[in-house]
Parts: structure tokens; C-alpha cells; sequence
């Protein structure tokens, strides 16, 4: 599994510029041939929301640093993702990877050749 960061523009609200938006996303990948994408999230599972995420040094960021798949505690599917909020303070967000993947995340077509 890998989190990754993406950029938007999105529309500010005080005036009619337009503003980046740095939010995370997740893809699964193959174990046996890494470059084949099993899933890939279609929306992203980390958005700047709160105040500490949307104001700070660089505005609307969350920016994926770190992962920890918990199986220090008996929860292998359970993963602490550790993150930059606004370039100004470090966050965690707790992913819970659920046993099936939801059908509408994008993958390789099946048959892909490795």
C-alpha cells in the first residue's frame, strides 16, 4: 500500500483567485509485481478540513510523510499515516484497509502483462 499526494486548484471563497489544495490519496499494489495497481483511490482519503490543516505556512495542505501498519497492537489492517498540516504542524490519521477494496477504485485491467 502506498499514500500519495495530488494538488488541486480550488476556488477561494474572499475573492475569484484560485488557490492549491494538497490532499492524499491510496493505491494498492500488486505484492508479487509491485507495478501492477490493484487499487488506486478515486477520491482522496485525506483532504485539509480543520483549521490546522487549512492555515499555516503553505494554506491547504496535508501532506503524507510517513505510514505505520500497526501490528504492534494485533491490527495488521489498522495503519497510522503521519502528515504535514499547512507546513506548520505534523498530524496522524488512523486507516483502517478494509477487507474487500471498494469496486469503483481504479486498477490495472485484469490480465495485465508483467
Amino acid at each position: 500500500m502506498i499514500i500519495y499526494h495530488g494538488v488541486s486548484e480550488i476556488d477561494n471563497a474572499e475573492d475569484e483567485t484560485k488557490h492549491l489544495c494538497y490532499s492524499a490519496g491510496v493505491m494498492v499494489l500488486s505484492e508479487k509485481h509491485p507495478r501492477i495497481i490493484h487499487y488506486r483511490s478515486i477520491h482522496p482519503v485525506l483532504n485539509p478540513i480543520i483549521p490546522e490543516e487549512r492555515n499555516g505556512i503553505v494554506p491547504n495542505v496535508v501532506f503524507p510523510t510517513g505510514i505505520d501498519r500497526r501490528d504492534d497492537i494485533g491490527m495488521p489492517n489498522r495503519f497510522d499515516v503521519y502528515y504535514g498540516m499547512a507546513d506548520k504542524r505534523i498530524g496522524v490519521a488512523r486507516l483502517d484497509l478494509p477487507d474487500i477494496l471498494p469496486p469503483e477504485g481504479l486498477a490495472d485491467p485484469p490480465g495485465e502483462k508483467v
